[in-house]
């Protein structure tokens, strides 16, 4: 999430070989998603070049998806079990365990949208309180002008219609 002046930033993701995989230019807020198919550092970098002057706040978040199945040791651990000391059957185990794979993936797929939208309302928040002192500033002053002309208006009246023979009498 990108705020500041403009809401723009350039990014760029490098795979390890030196291959650009991404690249966005002057973008407020992007989502990419990318497959690794390398093993090595790869880098991210964002540009804010072309206004070095204004101030910007970069928020970005990496989110590494692994095979849960893979994870956590697989299906060759259920194979040591004898079947006779459980009483499911290792093939309704294993379909289970797909489901809640499954179910696993949905949920983390979940938390990347929540946590998507959670980023994006506090850009949001962080906007509305930068334009809520702007807007409480100028109103201030719009309002000690607006003053000052009635003030004014009103003894320019009364100087206007005052009489000034009984002031020399």
């Amino acid at each position: 999430i990108y705020t500041g002046s403009g809401l723009d930033v350039g990014f760029v993701l490098i795979s390890p070989s030196g291959y650009q995989l991404v690249s966005d230019f002057r973008r407020s807020d992007a989502i990419h998603m990318v497959d690794p198919t390398e093993d090595g550092d790869y880098r991210l970098c964002f540009d804010n070049s072309f206004s070095k002057l204004s101030e910007k706040m970069v928020f970005f978040q990496v989110i590494i998806n692994r095979q849960s199945s893979r994870a956590y040791g697989g299906q060759n651990e259920w194979a040591e079990v004898p079947e006779s000391l459980v009483e499911y059957k290792l093939e309704d185990i294993r379909v289970s365990g797909v489901r809640l794979d499954s179910v696993y993936r949905h949920l983390e797929r979940s938390r990347h949208v929540l946590t998507v939208l959670r980023t994006l309302e506090a850009r949001d928040r962080y906007l509305l309180e930068d334009n809520l002192w702007r807007v409480s500033f100028w109103s201030c002053l719009n309002m000690v002008v607006m003053l000052t002309v009635a003030v004014t208006q009103v003894y320019t009246l009364r100087r206007l219609f005052d009489d000034t023979r009984r002031a020399y009498m």
